[in-house]
């Protein structure tokens, strides 16, 4: 499967739909009105049915990210899925074939897979333990270690410099 930036893109979305923010975690698809708006604009209907598989496969994949739970837990979600090849105009296209209300889940599923093939280990949690965001590596050397330089990374750095001055000037 070739996976674009905009599948990336949604999955790092629908992953990073429960950050930390002042010591709380926050829930982007907890309201129904909220879940369905984020849904929308993901590309989906916004129902309440793909709204329960989102936040389904949301948790598995968040899960199976920081390897808390195995990749095969995600099988679940692709149960009666199929791919449907079409020839047009000389070129070979696949089709998804899967329930609507389930539609957006599977292709995270399947775009999590994609990566896991073609960039394995660029898509991992936010080095910051207070973080739950997560963060897909698109530099060359795959370095990056927080989900974004402006917030995690900064304070983290700064914690250690507080904590290397404070040692140093302890007795």
């Amino acid at each position: 499967m070739v996976i674009n930036r905009t599948q990336e893109d949604t999955l790092l979305a629908l992953l990073n739909t429960t950050p930390v923010v002042e010591g709380t975690t926050h829930d982007a698809l907890g309201t129904p009105s909220a879940g369905r708006a984020w849904a929308r604009r993901h590309g989906g209907s916004g129902s309440s049915d793909e709204l329960g598989c989102l936040i389904a496969v949301r948790d598995a994949l968040q899960d199976v990210v920081r390897g808390e739970r195995e990749p095969a837990c995600l099988g679940e979600f692709l149960e009666g899925v199929s791919s449907v090849p079409d020839l047009s105009d000389g070129k070979l296209e696949w089709s998804l074939r899967a329930p609507e209300a389930r539609r957006l889940a599977v292709e995270t599923v399947l775009t999590w897979a994609g990566l896991q093939q073609a960039r394995p280990g660029r898509l991992r949690p936010c080095a910051n333990t207070e973080c739950q965001r997560f963060l897909l590596d698109r530099s060359k050397p795959n370095s990056a270690r927080w989900c974004s330089m402006a917030e995690c990374g900064n304070r983290m750095k700064a914690r250690r410099h507080y904590q290397r001055v404070k040692e140093a000037q302890s007795p």
